[in-house]
């Protein structure tokens, strides 16, 4: 049991260490990427690129920051999530003082979204500054153990720090869509209008940049979106394993997580850019579609198997005071 936790404490740590590794990454990827498709869509100078790119550097740290303060309200407003308080529903407040003790953080705030769907989602920069948001729909249709299930499941990634990491890689995955666009509408222009690509006197240079811009515009943003989605995978399934060390209740985690699966119902507020929040796939179109790297989530069926060979251990508090 101590060697099982130990491990699982383990993964948590390294998960944090390379949630910051993998943003500081992604911050100077995102600046690279500026700096080579701006100063080709605008004809600039190879050279100019370095300069471009620096200054992206700078302004993809800036967009984080704002993230980082802002993105977890902009995230509960795009998904119509409202505020609830204990004595709108003091069962569910219950659950979630629970869990939120288990997993030694305090208690975070409750959102209630109107949809008959199921699903439920963790947001915010910290455990200071976090909250939760379930459906309706899930708050009606699940038992207590499975709500408990569920709330820890996003308790473990409020405790995990995967909630500043995966809203901060949203908005990076934005910043580098928005700037391929960019690129690819200013070539638009230039070629409707006349512009030339570059001065004469850039040469081979102007070209070989031009080359590298048109792979960079391609793959950019296919490489940021699989290493966004990769990440979310790998947090789902610790998250799970965390829920069922706060319950020590694997098949109510298990039974939650196959009546969300078997759900037909689409949740409408749910987009694109929020879909890897969820704690399973809400946009149902492209659920069967999206396989492997391109999946937003691990299977269902890799998430039960992984949850069926865990043994409970000791919750979060009774750890702290052993």
């Amino acid at each position: 049991m101590a060697t099982a936790s130990a491990t699982y404490h383990e993964l948590i740590a390294r998960n944090r260490r390379n949630s910051v590794l993998l943003v500081a990454v992604f911050i100077v990827f995102v600046g690279v990427t500026v700096g080579v498709l701006s100063a080709a869509a605008l004809g600039a100078p190879p050279e100019s690129a370095l300069g471009t790119g620096a200054i992206a550097i700078v302004a993809a740290a800036l967009v984080a920051m704002w993230s980082y303060y802002g993105g977890g309200s902009a995230i509960l407003g795009m998904s119509g999530a409202k505020e609830i308080v204990k004595d709108d529903d003091p069962q569910l407040f219950n659950v979630v003082e629970e869990m939120a003790i288990a997993a030694g953080v305090p208690p975070p705030k409750v959102y209630l979204i109107n949809d008959t769907a199921l699903n439920a989602f963790a947001t915010g920069r910290d455990p200071e500054h976090a909250s939760v948001a379930i459906t309706s729909g899930l708050r009606e249709k699940l038992s207590r153990d499975e709500l408990q299930a569920v709330i820890a499941h996003e308790v473990s990634h409020v405790r995990h720090f995967d909630i500043r990491l995966m809203m901060l890689l949203a908005t990076l995955v934005g910043m580098v869509v928005l700037v391929t666009d960019f690129f690819w509408r200013t070539l638009r222009f230039r070629a409707f209008t006349g512009g030339r690509r570059g001065s004469s006197r850039d040469g081979g240079a102007g070209a070989a940049l031009f080359v590298v811009a048109i792979i960079f515009s391609v793959v950019a943003p296919l490489f940021a979106r699989i290493i966004q989605l990769a990440a979310s995978r790998e947090r789902e399934y610790l998250a799970d394993a965390g829920a069922v060390e706060l319950t020590r209740n694997p098949d109510a985690m298990i039974s939650a997580l196959q009546k969300l699966s078997s759900d037909k119902e689409v949740l409408e507020v749910a987009n694109r850019a929020t879909a890897h929040l969820y704690i399973v796939q809400p946009i149902k179109k492209f659920e069967k579609r999206a396989k492997g790297l391109f999946a937003t989530h691990p299977s269902m069926e890799s998430r039960v198997e992984r949850l069926r060979t865990l043994v409970p251990g000791p919750a979060a508090g009774e750890e702290a005071a052993a």
